[in-house]
């Protein structure tokens, strides 16, 4: 049997007023009420604020990055992309060769892309013998070494890169 003077468990009538449960925390300052916000205001009741812009880089920093463009184009067309994504606004040389590059390499994939049907065509109707074009994809290859590691050299010294053939795609 139990004792009828004892007080049942969730009864709390003889805790210590002092007594603050371990688990409680207090909601923070500024916390926005459980729901959907009222009509014509942003959620978490902060204004819309201007989009944050990236600070101009330093004239080395330019150089630098204007000529890794040209040189990122040796491994793929991506390194120009990116690089003139990030740093278009913030240098004045980045832009213009990171753009340049990037044409380039546009380029250079359109002259794949056309070489690979080309050769897979005539390999197919000549059996095997338009093969013999894949060799012209490697010197295809190797004057986008050479043009990228030019542009890089001349990059590099702060001056500007034309490609002796590129479609000027963007602009």
């Amino acid at each position: 049997m139990s004792d009828p003077q004892a007080q049942p468990p969730g009864d709390s009538s003889n805790r210590d007023p002092n007594y603050r449960d371990p688990n409680y925390r207090e909601p923070t300052v500024g916390q926005p009420p459980y729901g959907q916000p009222p009509y014509g205001q942003q959620p978490g009741g902060r204004p819309y604020s201007n989009p944050v812009v990236a600070a101009p880089v330093s004239e080395g920093d330019d150089r630098l990055w204007a000529s890794l463009a040209h040189l990122g184009g040796i491994l793929s067309f991506l390194p120009s992309l990116i690089i003139w994504l990030v740093f278009k606004d913030r240098g004045r040389l980045t832009n213009t060769e990171a753009k340049e590059a990037l044409n380039f390499q546009i380029t250079l994939l359109i002259a794949y892309a056309a070489i690979t049907v080309g050769s897979t065509f005539l390999a197919l109707v000549t059996f095997g013998i338009g093969g013999l074009l894949v060799g012209l994809g490697w010197i295809v290859w190797l004057a986008g070494v050479i043009f990228s590691i030019l542009g890089f050299l001349k990059a590099k010294d702060g001056q500007n890169y034309r490609y002796p053939f590129a479609l000027r795609l963007i602009k």
